[in-house]
């Protein structure tokens, strides 16, 4: 299955504009096929998943980075050999040029404790997700140009519930998108987290309780979609809480879960700061909790939490590759918008997740209320109610409602 990668247009750029580019992102979803699709004769590729590299960098780091005649050295998984970092930091200081170094990682750098240089003024961070529905059906990626405009189609037919339900179901892992029953991809998801769990956790944090850990992992991903609370996630564990905290930290370090900040450009007292939790990939998610889709299907809390969590991983990748912000916003009087979206000149997109088909001027309250009461007319805004339907349907100015196939149709 050939399927072109959005990120790659990016990596390319930032090639051009800085010394060096990190494409991080969990491990299987296509860093080291992309890398190798881009590597040609300026590109020395190099992994540290081969034995030989890795003993070579870890014994020598200083001439491992220093012996190539390519324009570009590729270091893939540069997170197994941490000591490659400061001598890169030299080289790239006695060296501007552009392009010397692409870097992959599976866990994302700033967060190791093994890594104590800073790459900052130097270096590009991309970020490399799941496949998203616009790579898998080779469609452009317009959803938020669209929502910015105001432009959708005005009907997208063969997508309800079941069926974004089914998709959400297989994930966008490459390897498991490939594989077609749910129970080979089931399988595929049990070999990753056992792979993740047992060698990849290492690099990170020292783990002592791995049933602990596994059980965590559990509650982590029914807690997708929703604001944290880490004393209620402990309560059962029998882990203190910096131990607790380590492993989540761990968890969110390889790219399996995701905070999303609050919205806080507004002087209103009342707004909240907790963040938002989410699991980066559905498959896995749903996997971890053992769910049938079928069960899903007539389970209210369960389908709303995968559709929202599947369509968070859609327009997190948008975000990344249009260069926007992602936020949510929820107040104390229990006023929410699932999304928040900010372009680089202030103009607003919100986003509330509806997992059924029937949409009404009610699913629309918290997105007028945030326009007339927060903005006040001092930002441009538009809001949009994602839904099951097959209409797009205009609910006042600047409101609405959207199919959620719009994500990729």
């Amino acid at each position: 299955m050939g399927i072109t990668r959005f990120q790659e247009r990016n990596i390319k750029l930032a090639l051009e504009l800085r010394r060096i580019a990190i494409l991080s992102g969990a491990r299987q979803t296509g860093k080291t096929t992309l890398v190798r699709q881009m590597a040609g004769k300026n590109m020395d590729y190099r992994t540290l998943d081969d034995v030989d590299f890795l003993t070579i960098a870890k014994e020598d780091p200083k001439g491992f980075v220093k012996n190539s005649l390519a324009k570009t050295m590729a270091i893939d998984e540069i997170q197994k050999a941490p000591k490659l970092i400061p001598e890169i930091k030299m080289l790239v200081d006695k060296n501007n040029r552009n392009g010397q170094f692409l870097l992959t990682g599976s866990a994302n750098l700033q967060t190791l404790p093994s890594v104590t240089e800073s790459l900052a003024g130097r270096v590009k961070n991309i970020r490399l997700r799941p496949l998203i529905m616009s790579e898998i059906t080779s469609s452009k990626p317009l959803f938020l140009e669209r929502a910015f405009n105001r432009n959708f189609p005005l009907k997208i037919e063969g997508f309800g519930k079941s069926e974004i339900s089914e998709i959400a179901f297989r994930g966008g892992y490459p390897e498991a998108v490939r594989l077609k029953k749910i129970t080979e991809q089931r399988e595929w998801h049990r070999d990753y987290l056992k792979t993740l769990l047992e060698h990849d956790l290492r690099d990170i944090v020292n783990i002592r309780r791995q049933n602990a850990l596994k059980e965590l992992l559990g509650i982590l991903a029914s807690w997708s979609a929703k604001y944290i609370d880490v004393s209620a996630i402990g309560s059962g564990l029998s882990l203190n809480k910096h131990t607790l905290e380590s492993y989540i930290n761990a968890l969110v370090s390889l790219y399996l879960f995701e905070h999303i900040p609050p919205w806080l450009r507004t002087d209103y007292d009342r707004v909240g700061r907790r963040t938002k939790f989410y699991a980066t990939d559905t498959g896995l998610m749903a996997s971890i909790l053992g769910w049938n889709i079928r069960e899903v299907l007539l389970n209210h809390d369960r389908s709303g939490k995968l559709i929202e969590t599947f369509i968070f991983q859609e327009i997190a990748a948008h975000v990344d590759l249009e260069g926007a912000s992602l936020y949510q916003y929820r107040d104390r009087e229990n006023r929410e918008i699932d999304f928040i979206v900010e372009r680089e000149d202030g103009t607003l997109l919100g986003i509330e997740v509806k997992a059924g088909h029937n949409v009404s001027k009610e699913d629309f309250k918290h997105l007028e209320w945030f326009s007339k009461n927060i903005l006040k007319g001092k930002n441009s805004f538009i809001g949009i109610v994602l839904y099951s339907g097959d209409k797009t349907i205009h609910f006042g100015e600047n409101m609405l409602a959207v199919p959620t196939a719009a994500l990729w149709m």
